[in-house]
Formats: structure tokens, sequence, C-alpha cells
């Protein structure tokens, strides 16, 4: 399914899950991993000044030091490389979401892996800058599908089952239907798709009669079959659901209710232009609160 795979990694514990997954999907399916690490930003303009994403610290960068960011880059992931034979390693300077984008680019990646934890357990997501910046940045231009690994129990891809593709009815979310649809063919996994009526934002006094909630159920129900139906023809296993609440908490209990092994939505709100867009809130609590992996899909 894929032939090449970007690792976009720091190389300390806080990527271990999401590089044990592209590892993984490597190895699957016989695929190149480019394993590839932005060391650091410069200070200034094309300074050799450069602040160390991993210490914090000011260092020179020179081909030595490069040299040595890669061979730490073959000891962390010894093992690993040694079971995938089709890799390369990167490592550049420059600020991390255009190094990314630019590296999946040149390199032709059809899949962008990254961790969505910072690692640290006294710190938040949105304190550090991997949903805060990059993951956006990334999710936002990226060309390919990004797989987001948040959580230590959704450290692993394989005897996928069951994939959860959540719509909000965007153009995007067409480009994610497709991609679900593949996987879920590829892999003869049951497709679960998933709309969830977002009814959580209005006070309680506010909320709509029951009888309209339910003729907006009724109608995203026809939707999803009117969008989605003609594509899933061949494919039997599949189920339909749509809910009212609070959208990420509502795909997140699906997810949970189907034993979802992956959960595949649009990155960005439905409302806002895909130029302009950052990663929408909702996929944001998703990756944040999922028990399985979550992919990003733009295009």
């Amino acid at each position: 399914m894929f032939t090449k795979i970007l690792l976009a990694t720091s190389a300390t514990p806080a990527c271990d899950h999401a590089a044990r997954v592209a590892f993984n999907l490597a190895n699957r399916d016989q695929a190149e991993i480019n394993v590839f690490h932005v060391l650091g930003i410069p200070t200034r303009g094309y300074s050799q000044n450069v602040l160390d994403v991993k210490t914090g610290e000011s260092v020179i960068i020179d081909d030595a030091y490069i040299d040595r960011v890669i061979q730490e880059l073959k000891t962390y992931y010894k093992l690993q490389l040694e079971q995938t034979p089709n890799h390369r390693l990167r490592a550049v300077i420059g600020l991390p979401h255009r190094e990314i984008l630019r590296e999946a680019r040149d390199y032709g990646s059809d899949l962008i892996v990254m961790g969505g934890s910072t690692g640290d357990p006294e710190d938040i997501i949105y304190k550090r800058n991997m949903v805060g910046s990059t993951l956006q940045r990334v999710a936002r231009a990226a060309h390919c599908p990004v797989l987001v690994i948040n959580r230590p129990a959704a450290s692993f891809w394989g005897g996928i089952s069951n994939v959860v593709f959540a719509t909000d009815f965007s153009k995007a979310a067409m480009a994610a239907f497709q991609f679900t649809l593949k996987v879920a063919k590829e892999l003869n996994a049951e497709f679960h798709i998933f709309h969830a009526i977002d009814t959580g934002a209005a006070p309680l006094a506010q909320l709509p009669p029951q009888d309209d909630i339910d003729a907006r159920l009724r109608e995203a129900r026809r939707r999803i079959m009117s969008e989605y139906g003609a594509q899933l023809e061949g494919h039997h296993d599949y189920t339909v659901e749509v809910w009212e609440g609070i959208p990420y908490m509502e795909i997140v209990k699906y997810a949970r209710q189907c034993q979802a092994d992956l959960i595949v939505m649009a990155h960005h709100s439905r409302t806002m232009d895909l130029a302009e867009a950052r990663l929408g809130s909702n996929i944001e609590q998703v990756i944040v609160r999922a028990n399985c992996p979550v992919v990003s899909v733009n295009h």
C-alpha cells in the first residue's frame, strides 16, 4: 500500500511509538523508510549557529556535526534498521515543518508518520510545538496522508480489522474517505463511516427539540449514502452511524466501541478554507484522546 514512508523523528522516547508503527509499515509493505530528523533551527539567517532542538543549546553546525547526528540516528534505531534494509537517514537544519514538507515532496513520500506527543508527562500537547505548530503546518500542506501516533496504546500497526472514517462532508473529507476505503479493502478490514452532529456548543436551554435532532440524524445518514454509497459497492463489511453531541468526544467513543485500529479524518474544520485552515480542534482532540492511530488527510 505504501512505497515511501517518511518518519519525522526527534530520535527521543517521544517518537518511539511513531517509529514502531513506521518501521512495521515499511516491513509489511516492503517499503523504503526515510528516517528524517530536523536537528536544529538557525539562530539568524544562514548562520552556522543553530539552536539544537533536542538540547536547546546553541551549537555550530558543520559536516562533521551532521555526520555525528546521523550516527546517533543509526545507533538509536539500530535494531529497527537491521530488520529494515530498505532505509535511508537524513538530518538537516531549518524550521521543522518546512523541512518535513520539503523532504516529503523531494522524497516523493506517500505517507508521513509523526509523533503527537512531546514525551514530557508534565506537559500537555498544546504547550509544545507538535500539534500547536509543526503538525498543524505539515497536515495543512502535506501532499500525502499524515499518520499521527500519540499514545502508547496506539504504537502498533498490523492486524487491522476495524477502520473508522469520521466525516464532516467537506471536500477534504472525500479524500479522507477514498484513503480509508483503500486501506479497508487492502487490509480486508471493516469500514465504519461516522458523523457527529454538533449539539455540544449550545446551552441546554437553547438545544433544538429532539424531533429536529432526529430529523438531522436521518438527513446525515441519507447524505452519507448519497455521497459515499456508490463507491462502497463491492465492499460489504461497512456500517454507517450518526450520533449527536460534541464531535471529538463522539468520534473517540465510537472508535472505542468499534475497537477501531485506525481513525481517518480530514485535517481541517469544514467551515475553513483549505489554504487558511489550522489543524481543526476536533482532530486535535481526537489525536490527544484516541487509543489508536489517527490519519489526517487533506488531498
